[in-house]
């Protein structure tokens, strides 16, 4: 699934991805826990991944690669076996020491001036590919950051350093202001900037050290910098355009694996990074010679009939109809995976004046909020297994869930007398028409149609408005026109936390705060002074027990005030090859919560 802003998100929400698909008789299985050495891992996929360079990369496909070639200076270890969740689940969502020595901590040192400066060390041995071998130092971790606001290809969510770093924003509106005239600037003019320059907030006392001075305590920081765009930059970099077709065809790995061959739609070779030390990190293995990625074979009928003839081992970017997921669980190559995301939800567009501003009213949107028929999207999506219900805006097993449901129905199927007795309340005692925003693909469509039938049961008449991928998230955020007449009351995107655990920055924070601007992702202008002021305290709080408790308030605001419906919290089904193995069970693929997909670097080939 996307790792971006509900733009790319809800492209992706409403269907599974299937990871990978054969049927051909395995050779004998070693024993569970014991590698095999060898052989090529084969990857298709229909378009591929959209960045090679981590800066701007923020989707899964990017993810799955990137896992293989490029370090952070904290990262998560990947899940070895679907059933540990608990207790393994909490510590498969704490990010371990990567290239740094150690995750600092108050105790350790690392952690100072009351929580508000982060020293890392990076550790010897932890050296890029070139010729010769040269290490990785704590200079090439502040290159990356300062590509973060170049003005061609910036990073793929600036908000999370830019609210957090000092001297991060002002840096970046530094270099927006350098080249707001030179539209077509060159790699040296950007690496000439960002090398006369310099961010406040981080420092580099020596080569292999670099501090983070942070506004104020900030407990999840280390989340923020386990994010894949915060991984290091070679200086060779500066050569190129950032996310560019060269420096993307000329990649420096300080990773197991390194990038061979980069033919754009085609094709991605990874092979084994000879400067890659397995004693420099825990988290990654190198067991395959070889990576393959075959890119173009955009049916996926003919991919899944390429993986039962064993030509490959998982698909890395295609979608599974829901209804096979009820064919393949009872298979032992197919898992669910926890996952975290409102995929999707319905949002309320509270400046829409249609129907005499139905939806500024607060009884229309509770009206809506008892009125649908959950437990029907979630059969429609696989079942509760892949697709449970959701009734808060963090879903479970994060901190600040709300547990109780504010407007329950029997089953979760809706019920038509509370919502005609809220629409009844607002004054719409023979009904309301409502319009109703969708991407036009199939399954946003039956979404649609199931929502549809639910309200109108109790009177809330909803007229589709469906449109393609590419204008629907214009038309969602489009704050210029949509307090206008005409315009939608009710929206169907999607949305991915960046990281699970202590996640409302990346969900409450960019959906609900105050923030009616174009372009915003808080698609209603949803619009609560106690709820930004829980979300500023939350963020602020010294722990996360104490951001927690802020979170759970900010959810009970933001479900009592009606701003969305959360519909269901779409989980992480992978289906695997039997030639794939891992470590811990016989068979299978190691998943990776960050990138909601599997570990490459984690599995092996047995045949």
């Amino acid at each position: 699934m996307r790792k971006m802003s509900a733009v790319t998100a809800a492209a992706l929400a409403l269907a599974i991805p299937l990871l990978g698909f054969a049927k051909a008789t395995p050779n004998p299985a070693p024993a569970a826990g014991r590698p095999v050495f060898g052989g090529t891992l084969k990857l298709v996929a229909a378009a591929g991944p959209d960045h090679i360079d981590p800066v701007p990369a923020y989707y899964s496909a990017d993810y799955i690669l990137e896992r293989a070639y490029a370090r952070q200076l904290v990262s998560y270890p990947a899940i070895a076996d679907p059933t540990a969740y608990s207790p393994g689940w909490n510590a498969d969502i704490t990010p371990v020491a990567d290239a740094a020595t150690t995750v600092p901590t108050a105790a350790n040192g690392g952690v100072t001036d009351g929580g508000t400066t982060y020293t890392f060390h990076i550790k010897p041995g932890v050296d890029w590919n070139t010729s010769p071998a040269r290490q990785v130092t704590a200079q090439d971790f502040l290159r990356e950051f300062k590509v973060f606001c170049n003005p061609l290809s910036p990073v793929g969510n600036l908000s999370y350093f830019a609210a957090t770093i000092k001297g991060m924003q002002a840096y970046c509106s530094a270099e927006t202001r350098h080249f707001a005239n030179n539209f077509s600037p060159t790699a040296k003019q950007i690496a000439t900037f960002q090398n006369s320059h310099a961010i406040s907030g981080i420092t580099t006392p020596n080569s292999n050290t670099i501090r983070f001075h942070l506004f104020g305590p900030t407990p999840d920081f280390l989340e923020i910098l386990a994010l894949p765009f915060v991984s290091a930059r070679p200086v060779e970099y500066d050569l190129y355009l950032p996310g560019s077709l060269k420096l993307e065809q000329h990649t420096i790995s300080d990773g197991p694996y390194q990038i061979t061959s980069y033919v754009p739609g085609k094709s991605i070779v990874m092979k084994r990074n000879p400067a890659w030390l397995q004693s420099t990190d825990p988290i990654r293995h190198r067991y395959v010679n070889k990576i393959t990625l075959t890119i173009g074979i955009t049916n996926p009928e003919t991919q899944i009939a390429d993986l039962k003839a064993n030509r490959f081992d998982l698909m890395d970017d295609t979608l599974l109809d829901p209804s096979d997921v009820h064919r393949l669980s009872s298979d032992r190559d197919f898992h669910i995976w926890a996952g975290g995301a409102l995929l999707p939800y319905v949002v309320f567009n509270v400046r829409s004046p249609n129907s005499r501003h139905a939806m500024g009213r607060l009884d229309v949107r509770r009206a809506v909020e008892y009125g649908i028929d959950k437990a029907a999207i979630a059969r429609l999506l696989g079942g509760p297994a892949v697709a449970p219900v959701l009734n808060s805006v963090i879903p479970a097993g994060n901190a600040g869930h709300l547990s109780k449901n504010p407007y329950p129905s029997p089953g979760g199927r809706g019920s038509p007398t509370k919502c005609r007795a809220e629409l009844v309340k607002a004054g719409f005692r023979h009904g309301v028409k409502l319009r109703y925003l969708f991407e036009n693909d199939s399954i946003n469509t039956q979404i649609f149609q199931t929502i549809q039938a639910s309200l109108s049961r109790c009177g809330i008449h909803l007229i589709g408005k469906p449109e393609p991928g590419s204008s629907f998230f214009v038309d969602l955020s489009d704050t210029l026109v949509n307090n206008k007449p005409g315009t939608w009351d009710m929206g169907q995107p999607g949305w991915i936390s960046d990281w699970f655990g202590n996640t409302g920055r990346t969900i409450i924070d960019p959906l609900f705060r105050t923030r009616c601007v174009l372009n915003t992702n808080n698609y209603g202008c949803y619009n609560s002074r106690r709820t930004d002021r829980l979300i500023a305290e939350a963020e602020a709080a010294p722990t996360v027990k104490a951001a927690g408790a802020f979170w759970l308030l900010a959810d009970r605001q933001i479900m009592s005030d009606a701003a969305i419906v959360p519909l269901v919290a779409q989980q992480s089904p992978i289906y695997a090859s039997p030639e794939v193995h891992e470590a811990g069970v016989a068979h299978g693929v190691v998943y990776l919560p960050i990138i909601e997909g599997p570990d490459v670097t984690n599995v092996w080939i047995n045949r």
